[in-house]
């Protein structure tokens, strides 16, 4: 079970790290807090270890879904983008960068979808 402090500077979570050192056949263990603000999601936090949020939805990291006919895509780790429009509609995968919002724009591309 993980600690949360609630109060009027947000949702923390408190992380216990242990380090355990024999010494003699001394049991010494000492431990360090450290507080990070939790990720969230819209309203709901998640753990970005196993998740990702993806327009205020909380995904699995594994999670795929269809760009185009026949052409998969990570949305926690890239982009579906549109590069035409018409009969002939193309798709282009783009990298989400890390850190950065990411867009169809200004995102290098991963791969180009077949043509539909």
């Amino acid at each position: 079970m993980v600690p949360r402090i609630f109060g009027s500077i947000g949702i923390f979570v408190v992380l216990l790290l242990h380090w355990s050192k024999a010494d003699t056949g001394a049991h010494i263990t000492s431990g360090l807090w450290l507080c990070q603000q939790a990720p969230r999601c819209g309203h709901r936090m998640y753990n970005p270890t196993e998740q990702c949020c993806d327009h205020d939805t909380i995904l699995p990291l594994n999670r795929t879904r269809l760009c185009g006919p026949g052409c998969t895509f990570w949305p926690c780790f890239e982009l579906c983008c549109p590069e035409s429009f018409g009969p002939q509609k193309r798709f282009v995968v783009r990298l989400k960068v890390l850190g950065m919002k990411s867009r169809c724009s200004t995102s290098p591309i991963s791969r180009v979808c077949p043509n539909s």
